[in-house]
């Protein structure tokens, strides 16, 4: 049974309402060509299915596992792309911030600001995007408990905003790999906010493919229904054309082609759950 959390608005997107939304995108943002048409893509199919719907893509990977790993365009270049997705497609924009500069900066551009999982204690970070007015949405870190979320809630609310949800993307326990633990999905929520589950970071494989990181994307289907069946709001997926030949994260990045299909799947766990909280 889904409990009521405090619902974040990103532009005509709600996350902890009724529908599960869905955040998806490149995992960094390549050229403009290929964002825009993987931009496109997305919401031609998003609209066509009713997917309430939020694109993601970086200007910068900060957190990478070699110095010659590919990061980004950078800030300046990786905002006008991201304007012009939300301008074109009008669609919510999600993007990471790594900075306090960064998120004054981000936030005249984006409908949301990412807090990524290694900078998710930053407190002036944290106090920073709260203050900019735009939701919040912090990824926990892979070496915290779902407990210790309660405080980095906190932060957020203490600065000034209500508007913030929290994403789950595995814990670490070392030895290249990540581990998910669904009890996750209701601890979090039950600080009264909306969860993300993260499909793709989560079989994430870190340092696993020697200079970069390693994945397993075949159970991306599998996590992200248990993770809806547990009651998560959202589901993050960083998707592609061609997974296979992308700069960053393709191990674990899902091909575009394969979106539908699961989310016909996650739509009918959630419906069952909406169903349940409506008639109990």
């Amino acid at each position: 049974m889904l409990k009521a959390v405090q619902p974040v608005k990103a532009g005509a997107v709600t996350l902890g309402g009724r529908d599960l939304v869905l955040i998806a995108g490149p995992c960094v943002i390549e050229s403009r060509d290929a964002t825009l048409q993987a931009a496109e893509r997305l919401a031609q199919i998003t609209r066509r299915l009713n997917i309430p719907f939020i694109f993601k893509s970086s200007y910068d990977k900060a957190n990478r596992t070699s110095l010659s790993s590919y990061r980004g365009p950078g800030l300046d270049a990786g905002l006008q792309i991201l304007r012009e997705v939300r301008e074109s497609f009008r669609l919510p924009v999600l993007t990471d911030v790594h900075s306090v500069p960064e998120a004054k900066t981000a936030a005249e551009v984006v409908d949301v600001l990412q807090i990524p999982a290694f900078l998710c204690r930053q407190t002036d970070l944290l106090i920073a995007a709260a203050e900019t007015g735009r939701p919040v949405n912090v990824k926990k870190g892979q070496f915290l408990s779902p407990w210790e979320v309660e405080h980095l809630v906190e932060k957020v609310r203490r600065s000034g905003s209500g508007n913030v949800s929290v994403t789950e993307r595995g814990s670490s326990f070392g030895y290249n790999n990540l581990v998910v633990d669904m009890r996750s999905v209701p601890i979090v929520r039950s600080f009264g906010v909306p969860v993300v589950f993260d499909g793709t970071h989560s079989v994430q494989l870190p340092g696993g493919g020697g200079g970069r990181s390693g994945g397993q994307r075949e159970f991306v289907p599998v996590l992200a229904r248990a993770a809806v069946a547990a009651g998560c709001d959202a589901v993050f997926l960083e998707v592609h054309e061609d997974p296979d030949h992308a700069p960053c994260d393709g191990p674990n990045m899902l091909p575009i082609d394969d979106v539908e299909f699961l989310w016909k799947q996650l739509r009918n766990i959630r419906a069952a759950l909406v169903e349940d909280r409506e008639t109990t």
